[in-house]
Parts: C-alpha cells; structure tokens; sequence
C-alpha cells in the first residue's frame, strides 16, 4: 500500500480553515435566524468534519472498502438522527 504525505502548506491551510470555521460557528452563534441556527450550525460542523477526515485522516487515499465503511457509518447517523427527530417531533400529540 503506497502511503501518501501532503504538504505542509496543505496541512496549514486545512488548519486555518478549520480556525475559520470555529470562528463563524460562534458568530453566528450570536445571530437569532430562529430555526435556521441549528442549520447553519450543522451544515457547519458538516464541513468541518469533512475535512479533518479528508485530510487529517487521509480518507482521500484510502481504499474503497475504507470509504464504504466510513459512508455507512455516516449513513447509521442519518437513520438515529431522522429517527431521534421523529421521536421529539411526536412528543407532544398525547
């Protein structure tokens, strides 16, 4: 298996993106968009998490039964979260 190293300049770009990331997270923290803020917060976080594992995970290189267990992992947290709103969603009908 060939390992493949980025750059520095890779590393340290992910690294202030990651930054900039952290730092819209709170300012929009600050900002009432009402139910847009749980949104924005998780598109957000989305992102984020896509990079570290990308980069600092290096998902990119990486076989593809690696990738295909990672997309099924992300798609377990889909089902518990679609699963975990319908429950809250129905709470209050009784």
């Amino acid at each position: 298996m060939s390992e493949h190293i980025d750059s520095p300049k890779v590393y340290i770009a992910v690294f202030i993106a990651l930054l900039a990331f952290t730092l819209l997270t709170t300012m929009v923290a600050t900002v009432d968009l009402g139910f847009f803020n749980v949104v924005v917060a998780l598109v957000i976080a989305v992102i984020k998490m896509l990079l570290v594992a990308l980069f600092f995970m290096h998902l990119r290189y990486s076989s593809i039964l690696t990738k295909v267990v990672v997309g099924g992992g992300l798609l377990w947290l889909m089902i518990m979260l679609g699963l975990s709103a319908t429950d809250y969603g129905t709470r209050g009908w009784l």
